[in-house]
């Protein structure tokens, strides 16, 4: 029997993933390689990020708060509605409260984070129903590609 080829929505975050892992590549030397798109409900890439914590001496130069804010400027709107942010590692808490703030739609991430990673690993903070806005979350897509290049680095380091 032959194997089931992937959904649509799998093979749609496959694609995604797989551009968000092109990206993370071109981090700047020193910060950990780490790549987020934010799509409009569309389907069309309207925010970019990459980690610049070193190379900005800014903590919250996180990619996910960078894609966030690329896409709030592309918009003319800090409200991301309808819209994806992926990203090839688990987010943190700070990324999962600008992810809550703009009302991002959902989310999908590569690799699991346990010892940082606020979207199941060590907690669950953008999940919590107490909050007003829900976002839809899907992890673990790609993750050992999406793993491999954050493991990478931290082998160069060591």
């Amino acid at each position: 029997m032959p194997l089931a080829s992937p959904s649509r929505p799998e093979r749609v975050a496959r694609e995604r993933m797989r551009e968000a892992l092109a990206l993370a590549r071109t981090t700047p030397p020193g910060d950990v390689p780490v790549g987020a798109l934010v799509y409009s409900p569309s389907g069309e890439v309207i925010g970019r990020g990459v980690n610049r914590r070193e190379a900005r001496l800014d903590p919250t130069a996180h990619a996910e708060v960078e894609a966030i804010r690329d896409a709030a400027r592309t918009l003319g709107s800090w409200r991301l509605d309808g819209c994806e942010l992926v990203v090839t590692l688990e987010p943190c808490t700070m990324c999962a409260g600008a992810i809550l703030g703009a009302r991002v739609r959902s989310v999908v991430f590569g690799a699991f984070e346990p010892k940082t990673g606020a979207v199941g690993s060590l907690f669950d903070a953008i999940r919590d129903p107490h909050h007003l806005h829900q976002v839809e979350v899907r992890g673990g897509v790609l993750e050992e590609e999406a793993a491999q290049v954050v493991g990478a680095f931290f082998r160069e380091r060591r």
